[in-house]
């Protein structure tokens, strides 16, 4: 999840894919998934990469019911050990929240949960977090309301939030922006103008990637100097390579066809 730093990812939740998952939501990196037992063995190998890493990974049953629930990045969004429920933007993906829900406070009883009332809307995956800034996209998934929302939360705990403009050719922030360490943020080329994120901390920096690698932009870094990498995306791979950090490259084919991103499937706790 976008939303922790690398010291914070330690326990990652995730969810099974369902017979369902050929119809899943898809519009902006894929038409949807046609291979449902090849996109069961690209989430498997993703979840053994976070445990190759040493994440202790939970991944709860799969829902026939609800096509896109491996998604969970965007049901929860936890900050600092507090907890905000948001409101999904899009109302099939609603019924999602509650065994999401249950698991993370359960995990983390004894601190604040947020639920979002209202018209706000947010999906957790408009958020991303480089060292104690964050940035929220606004987006066809996330408005106003949810965006004052969490600033409300980021405001209490005394951090700063800003807003990026998501275009309409993407869906989310983490669709085409990641932070593989908590000082960089990947972004391609042509989808936000250059002053999106405005002036960075010091030491922090933007690595700017080819127009037609935006998938690729979505990462994860982990604690262990490691970072998950999509397949195909040579310049994203050189470009993490050069930072010093190990690439672990994984095929997300069926993944990306459903809208998702690596990011997307696991929600860190």
């Amino acid at each position: 999840m976008a939303t922790v730093r690398l010291d914070q990812k330690g326990r990652a939740l995730t969810r099974a894919i369902p017979a369902s998952f050929d119809n899943a939501i898809a519009k902006f990196f894929g038409s949807g998934p046609t291979d449902l037992e090849l996109a069961k063995a690209q989430h498997l190998a993703y979840r053994e990469a976070l445990l190759l890493a040493g994440v202790e990974v939970t991944v709860l049953p799969s829902d026939n019911e609800l096509p896109d629930s491996i998604f969970v990045e965007d049901q929860a969004v936890v900050i600092d050990g507090h907890v905000l429920l948001p409101v999904p933007g899009h109302p099939s993906r609603v019924a999602e929240q509650p065994p999401i829900a249950e698991f993370v406070t359960r995990q983390l009883s004894g601190t604040q949960v947020c639920r979002m009332h209202g018209e706000a809307r947010m999906d957790g995956g408009d958020i991303i977090r480089l060292g104690d800034l964050f940035f929220v996209g606004r987006s066809s998934r996330t408005n106003d309301a949810g965006i004052e929302e969490l600033r409300d939360l980021l405001g209490h705990l005394g951090h700063e939030l800003r807003v990026v403009e998501i275009p309409e050719q993407a869906l989310h922030l983490t669709s085409i922006s990641s932070t593989p360490t908590d000082s960089v943020i990947l972004v391609p080329e042509g989808y936000l103008p250059k002053d999106a994120f405005g002036e960075l901390p010091e030491g922090c920096e933007i690595k700017w990637m080819p127009n037609e690698e935006a998938y690729g932009c979505n990462t994860i870094g982990l604690p262990n100097g490691q970072v998950l990498v999509a397949l195909g995306y040579p310049t994203v791979l050189e470009t993490v390579k050069s930072m010093g950090l190990e690439p672990v490259v994984l095929d997300m084919s069926q993944i990306r066809a459903a809208d998702g991103s690596l990011t997307c499937c696991s929600l860190f706790y």
